[in-house]
């Protein structure tokens, strides 16, 4: 044994070469054991819809096409969704901006409570009426009760809810109509007002 030998006349330098000699000599003869380290990230494990001895399965040409038109066809869909959905947030918003009375162009207002079944008949029926007619020749707004313009505007003109306050281009009051009318009857009130 080459570590035996040394002892503490020896030469310094021999005594490591020795040791050296018998640790890797000891290193070959013993196997070690291999340990794998654990890895800190986790993997989901991988799952073979293979089965053994079998080919992967393959997607037809069709099957794609068919696939990817329901795609463009849910896309279109949901694409014209938010379209119509921000014009008719917007034409809410053009409808409440009481600022646009008087200001050249005549005003049907609606004064309308929002829980109101009745004033969301009106309201339908006074939308359907104005449909024959361009922004520039008459236009329809809501006075919302729920807030403070609105508000404030069915105590200028005194009045309740299922009203509509009919205004010409420069603001002055001209007419009010009370209560659930049809489309038919409202129509020519709005085009003598449009005049």
């Amino acid at each position: 044994d080459s570590a035996a030998r040394c002892s503490p006349q020896s030469d310094l330098a021999m005594c490591q070469i020795a040791l050296e000699t018998a640790e890797n000599s000891f290193r070959s003869e013993t196997p070690m054991k291999k340990t794998k380290r654990k890895s800190k990230r986790k993997v989901a494990p991988e799952v073979s819809t293979v089965q053994h001895g079998s080919k992967p399965a393959q997607v037809s040409r069709r099957a794609l096409i068919n696939k990817l038109s329901w795609f463009g066809l849910a896309a279109g869909l949901g694409g014209g969704a938010i379209f119509f959905g921000a014009r008719s947030v917007t034409a809410r918003m053009a409808e409440a901006d009481l600022g646009r009375i008087g200001q050249g162009i005549p005003a049907v207002v609606q004064v309308h409570d929002p829980t109101c079944p009745l004033c969301a008949a009106l309201q339908k029926q006074a939308r359907r009426a104005m449909r024959s007619f361009e922004e520039d020749e008459l236009v329809f707004l809501v006075a919302d009760q729920t807030t403070p313009n609105g508000r404030a505007f069915a105590q200028q003109f005194g009045a309740t809810h299922v009203t509509l306050i009919l205004l010409d281009g420069q603001g002055e009051y001209v007419q009010t109509l009370q209560g659930v009318r049809p489309e038919s009857q409202l129509a020519p009130f709005f085009a003598e007002l449009a005049k």
